[in-house]
């Protein structure tokens, strides 16, 4: 098994919160990884991407190359098509269909859904609406779109949950199960493989 994975977003949105769960469940799965961020201006709401790479055989490199990712996650649609360039033709797009407007010259969105779609493979969906419908905070958005990439990630689902248990456990159990519904919630409205 090799899944090499791209995480973007924009500074606050939880990118990196994503990419500690999916390590966990993947070290739980004994896999191999290997992970480089790029925090950008994440401070300022800027860009954020991780390269996040998965094997069963040992990864000699943590960079991900142009045409080699099987997956972007985005929280943010426009940073999902920044990265477009980095996908496999059969790799997938998860994103949030929410734009983050911080930027001045941000395109208009039904452009940016118009190339969504020219994607083959994608899933573009309401996460910080999923999160509330879940009974989740909207901070928990990050979490509906893991749940949503769980079939394409090659990593069992119960293990993944697994992974969300263990990295919240210390913010107590009321922020654990909220995380939890929110994976659940983007597992049922993705696409199953």
């Amino acid at each position: 098994m090799k899944k090499d994975i791209i995480l973007a977003g924009v500074g606050g949105q939880g990118i990196l919160s994503i990419a500690t769960v999916v390590g966990e469940a993947a070290l739980n799965e004994g896999l191999y990884l290997k992970q480089a961020e790029v925090h950008g201006m994440s401070q300022r709401g800027g860009d954020v991407q991780s390269n996040l790479r998965l094997s069963s055989e040992p990864i000699h490199s943590d960079l991900i190359p142009k045409g080699g990712a099987d997956l972007i996650i985005s929280l943010e649609p426009m940073e999902a098509l920044r990265y477009v360039s980095y996908l496999k033709p059969e790799g997938w797009i998860v994103t949030s269909n929410a734009p983050f407007l911080n930027i001045p010259n941000y395109p208009e969105i039904e452009e940016v859904y118009k190339h969504l779609e020219a994607i083959k493979n994608h899933v573009a969906l309401d996460v910080e609406g999923l999160a509330k419908e879940a009974g989740a905070p909207s901070q928990a958005a990050n979490m509906v779109l893991l749940g949503a990439a769980i079939p394409m990630l090659g990593i069992d689902h119960d293990k993944m949950i697994a992974g969300v248990r263990r990295v919240f456990a210390r913010k107590g159990e009321a922020i654990v199960e909220s995380n939890v519904a929110a994976v659940e919630a983007g597992y049922k409205n993705g696409i199953k493989l």
